[in-house]
């Protein structure tokens, strides 16, 4: 008997039967790396919350993490406190840190309260407060994490992205950059302004940090802005916290 291998309905059997296999061989993948892939963006977000404040293992150029085998033991001993702000609203949460902040910006465009995650943190006698901010790039998203004393005073930032241009908009996460935002003041005269990216800043030392305004980064123009919208539209959210503090 000849085999019908062939026919058009054992391609189809067979097609089908394949994408069974090979769809639960996938399924199983993803489920037992499930645990691995939680991990890892716990450690990730807890080294960037970190970072910001000032706890990381840089040198005088370096951007460098509080290594994996050590982030746990030092977030628990830095950061005191995690809190969801919701409205008026303020509750603690030792798990704020994995709220997505992706998804709650979508909450809030979908008319319902958003939860805004603030950590806590202190170290050598100062009080820190993190906040985690997402934006728009030039190619896609850019996030970070800010750090502020009670004056809204940055005290450290963490930017990141997922698609910038190498050498251009990619340089928001260099040390040159990151380090522009320590000391500058998102308040003036009392009132929430942000921090703008400037091509046009005459302070390229940055030794002004009371102008609002640091040194842009070269042929990164809209990044720039899009990391200047970010932190004028995500901390201004924190303005009624910060104001409860004074």
């Amino acid at each position: 008997m000849s085999k019908k291998t062939d026919s058009n309905v054992y391609t189809v059997v067979f097609a089908i039967g394949m994408v069974l296999v090979v769809g639960a061989l996938l399924a199983f993948t993803a489920s037992s790396l499930r645990p691995t892939i939680d991990a890892n963006k716990r450690i990730e977000k807890q080294q960037n919350i970190l970072y910001a404040m000032g706890v990381n293992e840089n040198d005088e150029t370096s951007v460098e993490f509080v290594s994996k085998d050590k982030v746990a033991d030092e977030f628990a001993k830095y950061i005191k406190k995690q809190l969801v702000i919701e409205g008026d609203n303020v509750s603690e949460d030792a798990k704020a840190y994995l709220i997505d902040v992706k998804k709650q910006q979508t909450a809030a465009k979908e008319g319902k309260t958003r939860k805004l995650p603030l950590f806590v943190g202190e170290k050598e006698g100062k009080t820190f407060y993190i906040a985690p901010i997402r934006g728009k790039g030039l190619w896609d998203a850019i996030w970070g994490y800010v750090a502020m004393d009670k004056n809204m005073v940055v005290q450290g930032v963490f930017f990141d992205h997922k698609g910038e241009t190498p050498g251009l908009g990619a340089n928001i996460k260099q040390r040159y950059f990151m380090d522009d935002f320590i000391g500058e003041d998102l308040m003036s005269n009392g009132s929430f302004k942000g921090i703008a990216v400037s091509k046009s800043n005459n302070d390229p030392k940055n030794e002004d940090k009371n102008d609002n305004e640091v040194d842009a980064i070269a042929g990164a123009t809209i990044t720039g802005d899009g990391v200047a919208a970010m932190l004028k539209s995500e901390l201004a959210l924190y303005v009624p916290y910060f104001k409860t503090l004074k």
